[in-house]
Protein backbone atom coordinates (compact mmCIF):
# COMPACT_ATOMS: atom_id res chain seq x y z
CA UNK A 1 0.00 0.00 0.00
CA UNK A 2 2.91 2.48 0.32
CA UNK A 3 2.94 4.19 -3.07
CA UNK A 4 -0.95 3.79 -3.09
CA UNK A 5 -1.58 5.20 0.11
CA UNK A 6 0.68 8.70 -0.86
CA UNK A 7 -1.60 9.14 -4.07
CA UNK A 8 -5.12 8.81 -2.34
CA UNK A 9 -3.69 11.35 0.47
CA UNK A 10 -2.16 13.63 -2.67
CA UNK A 11 -5.45 13.54 -4.31
CA UNK A 12 -7.76 16.75 -4.87
CA UNK A 13 -10.49 14.71 -2.52
CA UNK A 14 -9.62 15.18 0.95
CA UNK A 15 -9.34 11.78 2.53
CA UNK A 16 -10.23 10.87 5.73
CA UNK A 17 -7.30 8.09 7.62
CA UNK A 18 -8.90 5.52 10.07
CA UNK A 19 -5.83 4.19 11.94
CA UNK A 20 -7.07 1.61 13.76
CA UNK A 21 -6.59 -2.36 15.05
CA UNK A 22 -8.51 -5.67 14.87
CA UNK A 23 -7.70 -5.92 18.70
CA UNK A 24 -9.14 -2.35 19.48
CA UNK A 25 -12.45 -2.24 21.74
CA UNK A 26 -12.70 1.81 21.00
CA UNK A 27 -12.11 0.92 17.27
CA UNK A 28 -14.97 -1.47 16.72
CA UNK A 29 -17.51 1.45 18.55
CA UNK A 30 -15.95 3.96 16.32
CA UNK A 31 -16.50 1.82 12.90
CA UNK A 32 -20.19 1.98 12.76
CA UNK A 33 -19.86 6.27 13.48
CA UNK A 34 -17.85 6.25 10.38
CA UNK A 35 -19.50 4.32 8.13
CA UNK A 36 -22.83 6.82 9.03
CA UNK A 37 -20.21 9.22 8.25
CA UNK A 38 -19.67 7.87 5.02
CA UNK A 39 -23.20 7.70 3.93
CA UNK A 40 -24.01 11.41 4.72
CA UNK A 41 -20.92 12.68 3.47
CA UNK A 42 -21.56 11.46 -0.50
CA UNK A 43 -18.46 11.73 -1.59
CA UNK A 44 -17.19 15.20 -0.41
CA UNK A 45 -14.11 13.10 1.47
CA UNK A 46 -12.92 9.43 0.68
CA UNK A 47 -12.68 7.90 4.15
CA UNK A 48 -9.89 4.77 4.23
CA UNK A 49 -8.87 2.53 7.33
CA UNK A 50 -5.72 1.50 7.78
CA UNK A 51 -4.67 -1.57 10.32
CA UNK A 52 -1.55 -0.30 11.94
CA UNK A 53 -0.94 -4.24 12.89
CA UNK A 54 -1.12 -4.50 8.70
CA UNK A 55 0.42 -1.36 7.58
CA UNK A 56 2.99 -0.18 10.39
CA UNK A 57 5.33 1.70 8.15
CA UNK A 58 2.42 3.49 7.51
CA UNK A 59 1.63 3.90 11.26
CA UNK A 60 4.81 4.88 12.34
CA UNK A 61 5.28 7.72 9.44
CA UNK A 62 2.11 9.67 10.75
CA UNK A 63 3.59 8.82 14.24
CA UNK A 64 0.33 7.22 15.51
CA UNK A 65 0.65 5.92 18.85
CA UNK A 66 -3.08 4.71 20.02
CA UNK A 67 -5.60 3.69 18.13
CA UNK A 68 -8.18 4.54 16.87
CA UNK A 69 -6.28 7.95 15.38
CA UNK A 70 -8.46 9.44 12.33
CA UNK A 71 -6.32 12.06 10.03
CA UNK A 72 -8.18 14.40 7.52
CA UNK A 73 -5.51 14.76 4.74
CA UNK A 74 -5.97 17.74 2.44
CA UNK A 75 -3.92 17.47 -0.80
CA UNK A 76 -1.11 15.66 1.14
CA UNK A 77 -1.42 18.20 4.03
CA UNK A 78 -2.61 17.10 7.60
CA UNK A 79 -5.50 19.71 8.08
CA UNK A 80 -6.76 17.41 11.43
CA UNK A 81 -5.85 14.63 13.54
CA UNK A 82 -7.55 13.09 16.42
CA UNK A 83 -6.99 10.00 18.48
CA UNK A 84 -9.84 7.96 20.50
CA UNK A 85 -13.36 7.69 19.16
CA UNK A 86 -15.03 10.53 17.56
CA UNK A 87 -19.18 11.21 17.62
CA UNK A 88 -20.82 11.75 14.33
CA UNK A 89 -21.32 15.36 15.17
CA UNK A 90 -17.64 15.97 15.35
CA UNK A 91 -16.42 14.31 12.23
CA UNK A 92 -18.98 16.08 10.07
CA UNK A 93 -18.28 19.37 11.70
CA UNK A 94 -14.12 18.55 10.57
CA UNK A 95 -15.38 17.40 7.23
CA UNK A 96 -17.85 20.40 7.11
CA UNK A 97 -14.84 22.94 7.83
CA UNK A 98 -12.28 21.54 5.33
CA UNK A 99 -13.93 20.93 2.46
Amino acid sequence: MKGDFKKMINGKTPVLVDFHAEWCAPCKAQSPIIKQVAKEIDGKVRIIKIDIDKNQRIASQYSVRGVPTLILFKEGAIVWRQSGVQTKAQLMDVINQNT
